[in-house]
């Protein structure tokens, strides 16, 4: 059997404030948010035809809570948080990156809960 990939440095600083933003949640929301995977991965592995902006910190996709049930695989509710734009956001400062992938990962999440840009922004999530 095939040992897993490694994580790359940038990968495994995210995958750390990934776990401990969703610990810290409380505990009704922590579990709301379970059926949503988060995925770690680079804008420029995207390819050109998903037409995203080429500075998108994070997305995402699927139905959110308040829609109704997925029938697909491409219904499934999921956050893409792109790697190497937080790092280049974050000008390379580790501690701003840790930041900024807490906030985006926030923000997506408050998509996924059923809330607009409007209302992810008056938490400061924006």
């Amino acid at each position: 059997m095939k040992p897993p990939p490694r994580l790359s440095p940038r990968a495994l600083i995210a995958r750390r404030v990934v776990d401990a933003t969703l610990r810290a949640l409380p505990a009704e929301i922590r579990e709301a948010a379970k059926p949503c995977s988060v995925e770690l991965c680079d804008m420029a592995s995207c390819s050109k035809e998903e037409g995203l902006d080429e500075d998108i910190l994070g997305l995402f996709e699927g139905l959110s809570r308040i829609d109704s049930e997925p029938h697909s695989p491409q219904d499934l509710p999921r956050i893409r948080l792109f790697l190497d734009t937080l790092w280049d956001f974050a000008e390379g400062d580790p501690q701003v990156f840790r930041q900024e992938v807490r906030t985006t990962l926030l923000h997506e999440l408050g998509h996924y809960l059923g809330l607009d840009e409007n209302q992810v922004e008056a938490m400061g999530l924006a």
